[in-house]
């Protein structure tokens, strides 16, 4: 009985000594507050394009410049033309000041990377970046709603449309669908500036995009990537859902008028807008699956 006495008092002196040697980071959970957070990311830009990062830079610089007068043009001419002041050049003027923040946010970062091949972006900027691009991006998704919305109360209900969307209205809907993205936005960039990197640094995008940041937290990203999925595809889903009955309702009312020179203006008015929104949500969605399922 003494040995065994001696040999278990060896045994617990040797893993006392081993615990102590342990680094607490073995020993805790995934989530360790004594982590250190990196102090900036690297963007992956393009990889292997290197010999066409020149030519890339020139070519986004020039889309930049295109977009960037592009909406400043149809800003100022709907604000100083007052014939124009109508609801749905309203909203389009909102989504032309919403397209130049989300371009703003991304392409002038990318172009530096392409020509100077300085990719590092600080940690406080590049979740700054994803939080403008992913805000602008549900309050552009609000805003094809609203203009659907407007194309149903003008050819469905003509007689009322000054009544229905009055600047009031218009103004609710505004605020409203910018207090619905910011309230989808916070509580994901709360959870991504929670998470811990202590690894990898190097982000596998061109802009700090959530699920390519995900990625590199040490701790388990699922619940901020489940959030991120199951959010955007009910505010999507919602949006495309009211759309496609707003024009359904408008398809049944445009069959119905006896003049064909209407049926073409009203087709041809909503199918540009059609057009649109097929283009924005059909590659939006499809490249938030694969990120996620990727």
């Amino acid at each position: 009985c003494k040995r065994v006495l001696e040999d278990c008092t060896i045994l617990l002196h040797h893993l006392y000594i081993n615990r102590q040697e342990v680094s607490p980071v073995m020993l805790g959970p995934a989530y360790n507050h004594t982590m250190e957070t990196p102090a900036s990311f690297l963007l992956a830009g393009i990889p292997g394009l290197q010999s066409s990062h020149l030519w890339l830079a020139i070519s986004l610089s020039a889309m930049y410049i295109i977009a960037l007068l592009g909406n400043t043009i149809i800003v100022t001419a709907i604000w100083m033309d007052s014939t124009r002041h109508e609801p749905m050049y309203c909203f389009l003027c909102v989504l032309a000041a919403v397209d130049i923040v989300m371009a703003s946010s991304v392409v002038p970062k990318m172009v530096g990377i392409f020509c100077s091949g300085d990719s590092s972006i600080s940690f406080s900027a590049c979740f700054t970046q994803m939080f403008f691009v992913h805000l602008a991006t549900a309050v552009e998704t609000g805003l094809l709603l609203t203009m659907a919305f407007d194309c149903y109360v003008a050819i469905c209900k003509p007689l009322h449309y000054k009544r229905i969307l009055t600047p009031q209205v218009m103004l609710r809907m505004s605020v409203t669908i910018t207090i619905r993205a910011i309230t989808a936005m916070t509580p994901l960039s709360w959870m991504m500036n929670h998470l811990p990197f202590c690894g990898s640094n190097v982000v596998l995008h061109s802009y700090c995009e959530h699920i390519a940041l995900a990625r590199l937290a040490c701790a388990d990203p699922v619940p901020s990537s489940l959030y991120s999925l199951i959010g955007s595809s009910i505010m999507v889903g919602s949006d495309v859902a009211f759309i496609a009955a707003s024009y359904i309702l408008i398809l049944r009312a445009v069959f119905d008028l006896s003049s064909k020179t209407a049926q073409l203006k009203a087709l041809s008015t909503c199918g540009s807008h059609v057009g649109v929104m097929a283009l924005y949500y059909l590659p939006g969605m499809a490249s938030i699956y694969v990120a996620w399922l990727g």
